[in-house]
């Protein structure tokens, strides 16, 4: 397998996968809060994670640890209760496409912090992208009351967790195995997940007597086993073989499953949100083009 197809290839299978998260994330909702949802998903992805990689951990170099720290909170922990929260007012597949500034704040995050180069053609996709957004932020408000609305900005931040992560991940982590990164990631990011469980008063005796619990659990496991391990430790192998850039586009392949998803699951998407949509993959394929053209 060459490095490109190998790059296309991990590129389109993640996009399944995590374009399928969100709905999973959805379905997950039914019977467990918020808290409860990204506590368990995180409790389950480190078992996972620990059966299959656990000889990966003396192979990390200590300086690398406080790395492993910073991604594990930037690139899982405050992601996943962002979008549990998110979800219980906003649609899945305005999620997803909400998910696709990430690869613009990754080039933000790319000149400011190692001072990229920014041309016409990518400044332009960095406004059309944000204009993308706005839309479909500015619906949420239209149609959400109150302070519900502002639950669409929560994928927004989760969205800038990413690009930090990715960032990070590419240039302090070279060396140390996508497999070592994502359990070392969840190990990091365990005993503050238990600690939310705790506080979240989740009863584990539900599991058995609340069919609603133990069905949202199974939707959770799914999640937790191919949309956060299998996918965390592709991705990795990703950045590692990749750009920052190239790597996070894969978030505006998204929407596109998460839409179908959700559109098969009852979910109405309007014509200003498919406007939102258009400009949000518009801008950052204009963003992303140039880049892959080098590569």
């Amino acid at each position: 397998m060459t490095a490109t197809f190998k790059k296309w290839f991990y590129l389109i299978v993640l996009s399944l996968i995590w374009g399928s998260s969100y709905i999973l994330i959805k379905k997950g909702l039914v019977g467990l809060t918020p808290l409860q949802l990204g506590s368990v998903r995180i409790l389950m992805t480190t078992v996972i994670l620990a059966i299959f990689g656990w000889k990966q951990l003396k192979k990390i170099p200590l300086s690398s640890w406080k790395w492993i720290v910073f991604t594990g909170f930037f690139g899982t922990f405050f992601p996943s209760y962002l979008f549990a929260f998110a979800e219980t007012v906003i649609d899945s597949s305005v999620a997803a496409v909400l998910n696709g500034m990430t690869p613009l704040f990754t080039l933000i995050l790319g000149i400011i912090v190692f001072k990229s180069e920014l041309k016409w053609s990518k400044t332009l996709g960095v406004l059309i992208g944000f204009g993308g957004t706005l839309i479909l932020v500015s619906n949420e408000f239209s149609i959400k009351s109150g302070s519900d609305s502002w639950y669409a900005l929560l994928v927004v931040i989760a969205a800038f967790c990413y690009s930090i992560n990715v960032n990070v991940i590419k240039y302090k982590l070279q060396g140390v195995s996508a497999l070592g990164i994502a359990l070392g990631n969840f190990l990091a990011i365990l005993i503050p997940a238990l600690v939310v469980l705790f506080i979240s008063n989740f009863s584990w005796t539900s599991v058995i007597t609340d069919s609603t619990v133990s069905t949202s659990l199974g939707y959770i496991f799914v999640l937790a086993f191919f949309g956060t391990a299998l996918a965390k430790v592709m991705f990795n192998e990703l950045v590692s073989i990749s750009t920052p850039v190239f790597s996070i586009s894969i978030t505006y392949l998204l929407p596109i499953v998460a839409i179908g998803w959700g559109i098969l699951d009852g979910e109405t998407f309007s014509l200003i949100q498919w406007v939102g949509c258009a400009f949000i993959l518009v801008g950052v394929y204009l963003v992303t083009e140039k880049k892959r053209l080098k590569k």
